[in-house]
């Protein structure tokens, strides 16, 4: 068995910490990564905590697959309850961070209470220990990390910036100086229990049935199927090329998703990036190299990816990718979600211009655009509004009809009225609106079918969002597009028992309907599942999907189709009857 079978537990009010062990059935229901870290969630948190308070959990989670070679396999998943949306929150981070924790014996951590003093966690195999983190505080990501790599040498490491510290509910959890688990505020949950860090070392080692069958169907798979040429388009470009693609089906949010085309687009396309990398990346075991290193001026940093292009550079009316890549380098040092700062910057914009509230921020003016990362890191000057993020914001000043978010997360960089499957996906969404849980732009406009219908939608978006939670509750990187055959005969190859395709599928189906049972017990409900009003009401003025709205009647129609495929009732619902074939 690939499992450790160990689960750490972390007091930090107590600074007591013990192991206990990982229940086989909920291995076997959940898998691993999305799905263990959401269950354990659900059981160990009460209805209503505040997920600022001492009462909230932290878990990391690592995978049944994790720390072998697998190709793709290294990502580590952390789920709370989001201090954006109040809602179940999980994230993936890549690197090294999660074998490096399944080496020292455990599967997952849980950590809960809050240090009296600002901490970080130190584990090393069997020895765990809670460490002064006060000539930490204060200090961004990358000098933590540098601190921390400079005391402790080889150990792999989780940071905050100052952003985390000052429960900024867009701030994120870093590793490797520029990975990120970036949405939800996952950051303000380890800023809010005075953990600044985690850093782990192991000497330990993953066990396989069989590891000499294992490791040759591993690099049979390695060598006909990662590196396949339909998978070499993230070495040689990356996300970057989904930029030229959005803006050529009209899809690229613009200047607070008004339009969906940008006419600067050249200066932060994929041919833009590329002529300045000046170096690649890759995560533990994975032979893609997805990661672009680049160097633009004095600023040197991992990406920018598509999010950060579209959300930081056309969503902001920014063509200069030397700009765009200094907010990411920023965002990254204090611990910003890109994607959020990005929206509440263009937000923030919009408001400027249309004389609703003057932030001091417009379109394509890189000189304040460039001030906002810090100014919301630290909360100071018009940056104690912008943290408050897009809708609260909204909520304050006016705007709430072009407010880009779902559930209090903000939109990512695809433009729904140009890709109606996309508007489902995002309001369906358990964490709020995400392109993570399912991404049918790629059978919409980035594909053969027709991006302004809804027959069909509704099972397509459904579909979708089960085999991703499948694949994150496996952990296989989401770029590699293997099928559901493939990731059984994997999975069944490791852990020594079959797994079929609809083993796997129930296992992902299992854990959607979960999530859903956590945000309807906070009170989310059937009414959460909707759009910005913009979607519904603005036609888009130019490019291919010019015209085009998602009429709210359609959206209804779409929405229904989907709670039937789901099995839900009419309100959305999960129902006994659902529950039972779920054996949740």
């Amino acid at each position: 068995m690939a499992y450790t079978g160990k689960i750490l537990k972390i007091n930090l009010s107590t600074g007591e910490s013990h192991t206990e062990n990982l229940p086989k059935q909920w291995a076997r229901d959940y898998l691993g990564g999305k799905g263990l870290s959401i269950k354990y969630v659900f059981e160990e948190l009460k209805p209503g905590v505040d997920p600022l308070s001492a009462d909230n959990v932290l878990v990391l989670m690592t995978g049944p697959l994790t720390g072998t070679i697998v190709p793709n396999s290294g990502k580590l998943a952390i789920a709370s309850k989001s201090p954006a949306t109040g809602t179940i929150l999980d994230c993936s981070i890549g690197g090294a961070f999660a074998p490096e924790l399944k080496y020292a014996g455990y599967d997952g951590v849980i950590v809960t209470g809050k240090a009296k003093l600002p901490v970080y966690l130190y584990i090393e195999d069997g020895n765990v220990e809670l460490r002064s983190a006060g000539k930490l505080w204060g200090k961004g990501s990358h000098e933590t990390e540098h601190m921390l790599k400079d005391a402790l040498g080889s150990a792999k490491i989780l940071t905050i910036g100052q952003a985390g510290e000052n429960l900024v509910p867009m701030s994120c959890i870093s590793s490797e100086l520029y990975r990120q688990a970036g949405r939800g505020g996952i950051g303000a949950v380890m800023g809010s229990k005075n953990l600044k860090a985690i850093a782990v070392k192991g000497s330990g080692s993953v066990t396989v049935p069989d590891i000499r069958k294992f490791t040759a169907a591993m690099n049979k798979l390695r060598r006909n199927d990662t590196m396949s040429e339909d998978n070499y388009w993230t070495y040689t470009d990356g996300t970057p090329m989904l930029v030229e693609l959005t803006n050529e089906t009209g899809t690229l949010p613009t200047k607070n998703f008004q339009q969906s085309t940008f006419d600067g687009y050249k200066g932060i396309d994929t041919e833009a990036v590329k002529g300045v990398r000046v170096g690649k990346k890759a995560c533990f075991a994975c032979p893609l190299g997805c990661g672009n290193y680049v160097k633009s001026g004095h600023t040197r940093v991992e990406g920018p990816e598509y999010e950060t292009l579209a959300l930081c550079g056309s969503n902001c009316g920014i063509d200069d990718l030397e700009a765009v890549i200094e907010f990411n380098r920023l965002c990254d040092d204090l611990g910003l979600d890109t994607i959020s700062a990005g929206n509440v910057t263009a937000f923030a914009m919009e408001m400027t211009e249309k004389g609703i509230h003057d932030f001091g921020l417009r379109f394509g003016d890189v000189d304040t655009y460039l001030e906002v990362p810090t100014l919301i890191a630290l909360k100071e000057g018009v940056g104690a509004d912008l943290a408050l993020g897009v809708r609260d914001l909204a909520e304050k000043y006016g705007g709430r009809e072009f407010a880009m978010q779902v559930k209090g997360l903000e939109f990512p960089g695809y433009e729904p009225r140009g890709s109606w499957g996309m508007g489902l996906a995002y309001a369906t969404s358990d964490r709020g609106a995400c392109h993570m849980r399912a991404w049918p732009i790629s059978m919409e406009a980035l594909g053969d079918l027709d991006p302004y219908t809804v027959e069909g939608k509704g099972a397509l978006v459904k579909g979708m969002q089960d085999g991703n939670s499948a694949k994150f509750c496996a952990i296989f990187c989401d770029f590699w597009g293997l099928d559901g055959e493939t990731q059984a005969q994997i999975l069944s190859a490791a852990l020594g028992y079959e797994i079929s395709p609809e083993d796997l599928r129930k296992v992902g189906e299992r854990t959607y309907n979960l999530a859903r049972m956590f945000n309807e017990r906070e009170g989310f409900s059937s009414k959460d599942d909707t759009l910005p009003e913009r979607i519904f009401k603005d036609p888009l003025p130019t490019g291919p999907a010019a015209g085009k709205v998602i009429p709210r009647e359609d959206y209804e129609r779409m929405l229904a189709e989907y709670y039937g495929a789901r099995g839900w009732d009419n309100d959305g619902r999960v129902t006994d009857e659902k529950k039972k074939e779920l054996d949740i």
